[in-house]
């Protein structure tokens, strides 16, 4: 397994796990997630993949074939406000192929996101994860992150 910035030719790897993502949060959540959506367009896919500050990583084998993706971003504070200027790498969505999980694709997938945020000088890394995604939870949990803020909601 290789860990590599995605190029043009994952597009059809990451449409695929886009559309595992958005199943897994339109069971636990049909009332926000539509099934059999995905959360972008080709085209936008496209811009990003070309976006030096929204890398997205790829995990492929001898083939080339994605097996799963850490899309990240890069956020900084502009300083004037509350927050620190901190420069962070936010992980906005990780996903490994259904059928792959438990091979620790993912554990690679986050190192080298960690690794690549140590390169950058980035003072930390973070993410969110929708509650009902018990599974995720557990893994980054097991990735030794803890939670920094908390989401919270009322169904009216």
């Amino acid at each position: 397994m290789i860990i590599r910035r995605a190029k043009a030719i994952d597009l059809e790897g990451i449409n695929k796990l886009l559309y595992q993502v958005c199943m897994v949060h339109h069971t636990g959540r049909p009332d926000l997630f539509r099934a059999g959506a995905k959360k972008y367009t080709d085209k936008e896919l496209l811009v990003i993949i070309g976006d030096d500050e929204k890398p997205i990583f790829v995990a492929v084998d001898e083939q080339d074939t994605v097996l799963g993706y850490a899309f990240c971003v890069f956020q900084k504070p502009d300083g004037k406000g509350a927050l620190c200027p901190v420069k962070t790498l936010y992980i906005d969505d990780l996903c490994v192929d259904e059928t792959l999980r438990g091979q620790h694709i993912g554990k690679s997938l986050y190192e080298a996101v960690l690794r690549f945020a140590k390169e950058q000088s980035c003072y930390n890394v973070t993410l969110n994860v929708w509650s009902l995604n018990e599974s995720a939870m557990k893994f980054y949990e097991a990735c030794g992150l803890k939670p920094q803020k908390v989401g919270m909601e009322v169904i009216l």
